[in-house]
């Protein structure tokens, strides 16, 4: 076994989960840092409109590489299984098979992104103000979507075997490239909202070709070559059917954000920015959860492919314990200081009230969102994606938008509105829980 690899299925429950997922927190802390910098800057630097130029897009982005995340997951969930099932032939394949299809998807994405960007804006009703800037920052973010699509695939190859530490190495240098160029290209250039898109891409790019390098010169049985670039269609049938439920739920659920973002924008360009607000920072709050997720997904498929489910059991309680505790601790501090936080982004008055509103109104309802993610991860790493699918999509589609749309005629409160978020954890929550006490998890299939 490798020193760069881990095998989850055996030794001690809650070390594995703890180290394996702290890598990932940081990562995706500075993962957050693309964005969340983008906003302070030009939040601070070139105005209230900007600011909700560059987040108002959060949807469609998510939107845009959904279902590509889908396919990461699924590359990561069956690398994971033949990695614990020490079957090496076929983790060769299933990770240029992974590789051949990102660089595929990426110019599809991309392509599609650049062109829908005007029609998906107007779609949100993003209002006028914010409008031009918007479209600018959209186009150019997904002419570097590739390189984001590269470096999480080649994050979910890492993370599968069980090295979660590189994929970070790489992404902080990246993020400090970031904020060096925002600043640069904001400060000195004058360059707005497209200067930081420019950052954003180029970082991205950089931290993607960094993991590929390492993939390549790797000796170990998860390493790339050139000679081996091809797809092996059982195993990409297998990845699709895993990751698309995923992927699928993951786009359909931000593709019907953008209709929550309409009802959010009729409320004024000062909502919309507060609303930003509060998704970059909520964002930040729920990445422990998001690392105990994966961290969970790769320790269920590892042990799933060990054939050891009383471990898949011992590891999701494990899961629960610190994440909950993580998570609550999180939210009790933002409560207080959610002024001081809002404020780093813009100090406009009434963008600080709504962001502020926003924060504590949804964030104190987070521990629901931590029990559905986490039973998500764990039922994904045994190969189920199809129920998670149907519930998040029935939580966080279905219900919420006819809460939406009944809520939005009763009654002219953008508070109410901002609700849907929380009763769509909270259905969400029961159901997973419902699930798999009646279910199980089935191994045997």
């Amino acid at each position: 076994m490798s020193s760069t690899t881990k095998d989850m299925t055996q030794g001690t429950i809650w070390v594995h989960l703890i180290k394996f997922a702290f890598p990932l927190l940081m990562g995706n802390i500075f993962q957050q840092l693309y964005n969340t910098v983008d906003s302070i800057v030009v939040g601070n630097f070139v105005g209230a409109d900007a600011l909700g130029a560059v987040t108002s897009t959060i949807p469609i982005v998510i939107t845009l590489i959904g279902a590509f995340i889908g396919l990461s997951m699924g590359a990561g969930v069956v690398i994971s299984q033949y990695f614990g099932a020490k079957d090496f032939e076929n983790l060769r394949a299933s990770t240029h098979t992974a590789v051949v299809s990102t660089i595929i998807m990426s110019l599809i994405i991309s392509a599609i992104g650049y062109y829908s960007t005007p029609y998906l804006l107007r779609m949100m009703n993003t209002p006028e103000s914010v409008y031009k800037e918007a479209v600018v920052y959209l186009k150019i973010f997904s002419l570097g979507l590739s390189g984001t699509m590269l470096y999480n695939m080649g994050s979910a190859i890492l993370r599968a075997v069980g090295d979660s530490k590189r994929p970070l190495y790489y992404l902080i240098l990246a993020s400090i490239l970031n904020i060096i160029l925002d600043l640069l290209f904001v400060i000195k250039f004058s360059s707005g909202v497209a200067g930081v898109a420019y950052a954003t891409i180029l970082a991205q790019f950089i931290s993607g070709l960094a993991i590929f390098w390492r993939l390549f010169r790797s000796t170990e049985p998860h390493s790339l070559r050139f000679s081996e670039m091809k797809i092996n269609t059982e195993i990409l049938k297998r990845i699709i059917k895993i990751g698309f439920p995923a992927g699928f739920q993951m786009a359909v659920t931000s593709f019907s954000n953008v209709f929550v973002q309409a009802y959010i924008n009729a409320y004024g360009a000062a909502c919309t920015a507060g609303w930003g607000i509060y998704a970059r920072v909520d964002a930040f709050v729920t990445l422990s959860t998001q690392s105990m997720a994966m961290s969970t997904t790769t320790f269920v498929g590892q042990n799933a492919g060990a054939k050891k489910p009383d471990r898949i059991h011992q590891g999701l309680h494990a899961a629960m314990k610190i994440s909950l505790t993580i998570s609550i601790t999180i939210i009790t501090i933002l409560y207080f200081i959610a002024p001081f936080v809002v404020s780093l982004f813009n100090r406009d008055t009434n963008v600080l009230m709504f962001g502020v509103m926003f924060l504590r109104l949804n964030s104190i309802f987070d521990p629901f969102n931590v029990v559905a993610q986490l039973h998500a991860g764990a039922l994904r790493g045994v190969g189920d994606s199809k129920t998670p699918m149907l519930i998040m999509l029935s939580s966080f589609v279905v219900f919420r938008q006819i809460y939406l749309f009944i809520i939005s005629r009763l009654i002219h409160s953008v508070k109410f509105i901002a609700f849907g978020y929380p009763l769509g954890w909270i259905l969400c929550c029961s159901l997973m829980l419902y699930h798999v006490r009646r279910r199980g998890w089935e191994l045997e299939r």
